[in-house]
């Protein structure tokens, strides 16, 4: 088991999600950055879908009741078991009884946790993870929770450390036109490659918020639902784009003027955060 003394602002159950269920209304959820949440999981010895904890902004407290090794990828963090302090992208064995703290983000805003064996909560659809917005997988994790952890699969990884990726002060994202571009000016299309916009506090696990020039339409009125992906930049009355992340619904109404190539940068943009658009080509 994994005790949980401090769970933090969130911190969530995440493995690859559940992709396939989208015809259901099912997100594919999953940790915000797949390929940094598999790496941990590769550090420790475990499949690279083996779920682990998402740790967003402050970090958290956790008690081990086994001997195990873990490993974190992502935001920059202080990591101490006991008095021993330890490294980002690094195995590190504890014994039974030992203490994990993981600090507040100094730069970045999220951070992924792998334990060998992985946290061996009940599967939904295939996936561990939490899905914020239907409340799919377990609850987000809270002060008090034990987290079962399954049967060790392999040998940590023989690296000394792993450097992880630069995190930017600003985030510049690819977009092709969306499937109601054509609904929005040739003002607006100008306006979102041409202007900074900055991420919103109001931003979570189902869509970064953008503040910013606002996005004039052409066609008034507002659309039957229809199907949305992930990083379907879709444009509310307000006309500050919103970018959709993992959690996000798989229908909505409000027009969407471009799809990001790549959401994985804003799993670190904080509130504040510089964001420009660029097309595909550029």
């Amino acid at each position: 088991m994994i005790e949980v003394l401090r769970a933090g602002a969130l911190t969530t159950v995440q493995d690859q999600g559940r992709p396939g269920y989208a015809h259901l209304g099912v997100p594919r959820s999953g940790a915000l950055d797949p390929a940094a949440l598999r790496l941990a999981n590769r550090l420790v010895g475990n499949p690279e879908n083996a779920a682990g904890l998402e740790i967003t902004l402050t970090g958290c407290a956790l008690r081990v009741t086994r001997a195990v090794t873990v490993a974190l990828t992502g935001a920059e963090v202080g990591v101490h078991a006991d008095r021993r302090a330890g490294d980002l992208g690094r195995p590190l064995s504890l014994p039974a009884g030992a203490v994990l703290r993981i600090g507040p983000a100094r730069a970045g805003l999220r951070t992924w946790l792998a334990v060998s064996g992985g946290i061996d909560v009940p599967p939904v659809l295939g996936s561990r993870a939490t899905d914020t917005l239907s409340g799919l997988g377990p609850p987000p994790v809270r002060d008090g929770d034990r987290l079962p952890l399954g049967r060790p699969a392999g040998h940590p990884a023989p690296v000394d450390v792993i450097a992880g990726p630069p995190l930017p002060d600003e985030v510049r994202l690819a977009v092709r036109p969306g499937p109601r571009h054509d609904w929005f000016t040739p003002a607006a299309l100008d306006l979102l490659f041409t202007t900074p916009y900055a991420i919103s506090p109001a931003s979570n696990r189902v869509g970064a918020r953008l503040i910013g020039a606002a996005l004039p339409r052409a066609v008034p009125g507002e659309l039957p639902s229809e199907g949305l992906v992930l990083g379907a930049v879709q444009v509310p009355p307000d006309g500050q784009p919103l970018i959709f992340l993992a959690d996000h619904p798989t229908t909505g109404g409000y027009p969407v003027i471009g799809v990001v190539d790549d959401v994985t940068p804003l799993a670190q943009a904080r509130p504040g955060t510089t964001v420009t658009f660029h097309g595909p080509q550029r």
